[in-house]
């Protein structure tokens, strides 16, 4: 049940190009939506620190091809995630970098 709601939500605020990321369910998938955007295939799932250092440094030389994917970038350049993780949050990782249904609700 976090997984969808999770993905709905980033889905959403990126349609929308509105709103913040509030969690680290959501980080965790829009960090495989990065990971899927740049071509990065990985099998680790990192730390929420070490997480977004790298997302961050994904990011450095991306380019963003649409409105969605600017505001992604933006949503995780701001974001300071917790330092918890769980279960949960690495399906959420791992169905961000297996998404073929990018931006649809």
């Amino acid at each position: 049940m976090v997984q969808s709601i999770a993905r709905q939500s980033v889905v959403i605020k990126c349609n929308l190009h509105a709103s913040i990321m509030l969690g680290n369910y959501e980080f965790y998938y829009a960090a495989g939506l990065v990971h899927k955007l740049t071509g990065t295939d990985t099998e680790e799932i990192a730390l929420p620190q070490a997480m977004i250092e790298k997302v961050h440094k994904l990011l450095e030389g991306y380019e963003p091809k649409d409105e969605h994917e600017q505001h992604l970038k933006r949503m995780l350049a701001d974001y300071e995630p917790e330092d918890t993780m769980d279960g949960q949050m690495e399906a959420l990782f791992r169905e961000g970098m297996h998404e073929s249904r990018m931006w649809q609700e």
